[in-house]
Order: structure tokens, then sequence, then C-alpha cells
């Protein structure tokens, strides 16, 4: 009876998050229920602060007997939640202080389109390239799988091809229009990126999207898809393109980082490092940083001159490569966004 009470009391909560924009959506013991909206947490007044009680029903709730064990062993776990009528959700369970907690994020029914996120021609190019590696960064939070799934949907909508995505979890679903896609979720399609890529590599995919580049294997493998004639994307947690050329290089051991600047020189075709910035008015909006390949690109990655790199996104916009300073002064010149709200980006880029 408590675990009923306690899934109904979530509904109602997740429902009034979507119907407000809500992004995040958070569970703690001594509090009730918060709301990340526009960035700020808000917690909701009209829900009484969840008992320790409540809290285990709740997770108990949402959690099969397999992500239960997993939340024991390991402190936390990941999974998809859809409520049919309201939304799909990321869902991390996880312990603090030998309390259960639970952070959602709210998943739109909807893929967007690129043009609706505001990314226009550039990041369409990229989408439409037929093989080598795009890749979106940013801290979490920054919208990094949202713009992703728009790319998606611009292949799906106009190009017969053959994608697989590999997921930890699943978020945005995508059905079959012009394209076929596949979508695996990580421990329950597949083992790993590592594994679920290596597979894939064998499923004849035009292109593949890896939720996470998170360590040596998957990056070498993604690298080496890229390479053989497959489009892949994939995603880090860096702030500039040129950090996001190095932290590739740098994963890999000194001895094998010339080989690999070789072969990232050859197979890079895009980044795109974002930022979510507060809209003038509400809501937000992604600034970002492009880089697409060049032939000056790839020599300045070869030569071991990736700290050039701002130089030529300076100078390149004709060729749909900006700096994160440069969007942001343009959505402050169209009053997108307002400087107090730009200025801690602008200082954190260094510029």
């Amino acid at each position: 009876m408590e675990m009923e009470r306690a899934k109904q009391q979530l509904h109602d909560v997740l429902k009034r998050a979507v119907d407000q924009g809500t992004s995040d959506i958070h569970y703690t013991v001594g509090l009730p229920p918060v709301y990340r909206i526009d960035g700020s947490v808000q917690p909701q007044t009209t829900y009484e602060p969840l008992t320790e009680e409540m809290m285990e029903a709740t997770v108990r709730s949402i959690l099969d007997d397999d992500k239960l064990a997993e939340l024991h062993e390991a402190g936390e776990t990941d999974l998809a939640y859809q409520i049919d009528g309201v939304g799909r959700f990321r869902v991390n369970a996880y312990s603090q202080k030998r309390r259960y907690s639970l952070a959602l994020r709210n998943i739109p029914t909807d893929v967007p389109t690129i043009d609706q996120l505001g990314m226009g021609q550039a990041v369409k190019h990229l989408a439409e390239q037929r093989q080598g590696l795009v890749l979106v960064t940013g801290p979490t939070g920054s919208g990094k799988s949202t713009t992703l799934a728009a790319m998606i949907r611009h292949v799906n909508e106009n190009y017969p091809k053959h994608i697989i995505t590999l997921e930890d979890p699943i978020e945005y679903v995508h059905d079959h229009q012009r394209s076929i896609i596949h979508q695996r979720e990580i421990e329950q399609d597949t083992t790993s990126f590592a594994s679920g890529l290596r597979a894939a590599l064998r499923q004849d995919p035009d292109i593949v999207l890896v939720g996470e580049l998170r360590d040596l294997e998957t990056i070498q493998i993604a690298i080496t898809a890229a390479e053989t004639g497959h489009l892949v994307f994939g995603t880090l947690h860096t702030t500039t393109a040129a950090s996001t050329i190095n932290r590739i290089i740098d994963v890999f051991p000194p001895s094998q980082q010339s080989q690999i600047r070789q072969q990232l020189a050859a197979t890079i075709q895009g980044v795109i490092a974002q930022r979510l910035i507060l809209r003038a008015g509400g809501g937000r909006v992604a600034a970002t940083e492009i880089l697409t390949h060049t032939p000056s690109i790839s020599n300045l990655i070869r030569t071991e001159k990736v700290h050039q790199i701002q130089n030529i996104l300076q100078t390149s916009r004709d060729k749909g490569m900006h700096t994160m300073e440069m969007h942001i002064q343009q959505l402050l010149s169209a009053g997108t966004i307002d400087y107090e709200t730009a200025k801690p980006f602008l200082n954190e880029g260094g510029y």
C-alpha cells in the first residue's frame, strides 16, 4: 500500500514537473520534491518533506530486483522511467548518508529539430557527413543528448541510413522514418559502450552514436570505426574544441599519441562544444563553439599545435566555425541573453 501511494505521488510530481518545463527533479529525505527550472533549484512546498519510509517506498516502486541489487552493491544505478501520457525520465538512484535519493532528468517526448535548437546549417552539415568523427561536448546538463537527438532526427527525416545508438540509458526515442534506427541500452541490450560499439561494426551501420566516450578502449574503437567508413557521433565532458582534441590524445599512453594524432587529424569532422545560458524572458539557449574539418585544422592536430585552433575558429566563420565568445556576443547583440547572465561563461572561457 505504501509503495502504491509513493508511486502515485511520484507520478503527480513528475506530471507537474513536465507541465512547468522542469529539466530535473530531485527526491531527498527531509525536503519536498525539488524542481530545477531554468537552471535554478526550487523546492515544491505544496508537497510534504519526504520521510525515509516514503523515500524507500518510492525507490522500490520504480526499481526492479536487478536494479535494487545494483543500488545496494554499487551505491547507485541508472535507468529510464516512462509514464504513459506524461513523458520519459532518466533516473539515477543513489545512496547518501545511508539513505536513498533520486535524480530524475525530464526527457521531452518530442525530438527537437536542429532549427528549433537555433544551431543552423553548420550542425546540419556535420550530421550529413558520410564518415568520420563528430563530437558534442560540454558539462553535464549542457544539452548534449538533445543536440545529438536533433542530429539523428535530421538524418532520419532526410536520408536512407542505418543508425545504431548506444545509450546509458535510452533517452529520446526515435521512430523509423527514411532511416532504420536501432537503439541499444547499456546493461540491457549490451554490456558496455566498448562491446556495443565493437558489435555495431558487424551490424552494417552507416551511423553509430556512442552516448559517452568514457575510456581508452571505446575511444580507440570509435576512431577505428570513423576510419573504416562509418560516421560516429559521441560525447565528452570537455568545454572547448581544443580541449576536446587534447582530451582524446591524452587518454592514450605517450607511445601511441603520435599515431592517434594522425588518425584524429584524418577522421575528425567536427566538434560542437556547448553550454546552456538563461534566455532573456525565460528558458535557456545553447551557446556553442563549432569546429569543422579543414586542412588547416588537420595540420594543427598532426603537428601538435592544437593550442592554435582557437585562432582558426575566430577567422573561419565562412566554413561554419566560431568560438564560444563569438556566439555569446551574437546572442547578446540579438537580445537573446543579457550580459549579467553571459558574463560567467565569458569569464569561464578566459575571454
